[in-house]
């Protein structure tokens, strides 16, 4: 019985720190996190952040739009994307909120 609590403890922590790998881009040997966020009633619309801006707008941008392009297939099946707000917007007209960039669309359903 013990051995059971102990794997299962331990298959919990190896699972959590394999999340974390999930959410995080590396661009010029910094690490990005990102995060993405829709309501249930309608998964092709998302606004999605990657940061620390203040690090690199482009590192920041591309670990936004990596949660975009896994939301996207995962959900819909394909990574297209219509942007409100975008990764090729100028970097003078980023949305950055707490040092995160903020991007933000809908999937395209194939």
């Amino acid at each position: 019985m013990k051995a059971a609590w102990a794997a299962a403890a331990v298959l919990l922590i190896v699972a959590a720190c394999g999340r974390d790998e999930l959410d995080t881009v590396t661009y010029e040997g910094a690490r990005f996190a990102g995060d993405l966020s829709f309501e249930r009633g309608d998964r092709a619309a998302f606004v999605a952040t990657g940061g620390p801006a203040s690090v690199s707008l482009e590192g920041a941008k591309r670990a936004a739009s990596y949660q975009v392009v896994q939301h996207c297939i995962a959900y819909l099946g394909s990574s297209d994307v219509a942007w409100a707000n975008g990764p090729d917007v100028e970097d003078a007209d980023l949305v950055i909120q707490d040092d995160r960039v903020v991007l933000s669309g809908r999937c395209i359903e194939p």
